[in-house]
């Protein structure tokens, strides 16, 4: 494994680093438009506009909650089927991830998917990179569960202490990846960037706003 020269990098912690684990939404790929399309067809034959819609989600995303579905339950509307077709990877994924696998990390997947993870991420020209994919609908399980970390890294043969986990939210992805031991780096894309640590437990190791910002760290 390559060393860093930063002195605030991780793996000068003596905690080597082996692994890498990605959420899949606001952090591989952008999902804004699959938000969009959802909400639209939600609010279709109600009284609530997108724009009523939108200002609630982000008032109780700047609160630290789930803003879609606290927005949801807020106006009591039926949740629609994600429209997984409107996602799109962001456009330094694939760069990141081959610069990571060039370092020597080994990469995987640890997200809330609805079926067919690995076909969409095979689509997107990125399965290739994914060693371990653990998806909430093959699983049985969703974050921010702990088995589905202990069970990404039970199949990863990797200790918590020697993998980093990237993703977007502090409740599914930096709070339970925090408790396990593992390294964590939050991406402030999506609803969830309107929300702040409130506590240590949801502090991550490092912030980024873009993906290939995590090379600074790994």
């Amino acid at each position: 494994m390559s060393q860093s020269a930063d002195t605030g990098s991780m793996s000068q912690k003596n905690r080597p680093i082996y692994w890498v684990f990605f959420d899949i939404g606001s952090t591989l790929v952008d999902e804004e438009a699959a938000y969009a399309h959802r909400i639209k067809d939600m609010i279709r034959g109600t009284a609530v506009s997108f724009e009523q819609f939108a200002e609630k989600r982000a008032e109780f995303a700047k609160a630290g909650h789930d803003g879609d579905n606290k927005a949801i339950e807020y106006f009591g509307l039926i949740k629609t089927p994600w429209h997984s077709e409107d996602e799109v990877p962001f456009d330094d994924c694939r760069k990141t991830l081959s610069a990571l696998r060039g370092k020597g990390y080994r990469l995987g997947v640890i997200a809330n998917q609805v079926p067919g993870a690995k076909e969409r991420l095979d689509a997107w020209g990125l399965g290739e990179f994914f060693s371990v994919i653990a998806s909430s609908a093959d699983m049985g399980v969703s974050k921010p569960d702990p088995d589905i970390f202990l069970r990404a890294l039970e199949t990863a043969k990797c200790r918590p202490e020697n993998a980093v986990m990237v993703g977007d939210r502090l409740d599914n992805d930096i709070r339970p990846a925090k408790q396990l031991g593992m390294r964590t780096i939050r991406i402030k894309k999506g609803i969830a960037a309107l929300s702040e640590p409130s506590c240590e437990a949801d502090a991550p190791d490092h912030t980024v706003d873009t993906l290939s910002e995590i090379l600074k760290y790994l």
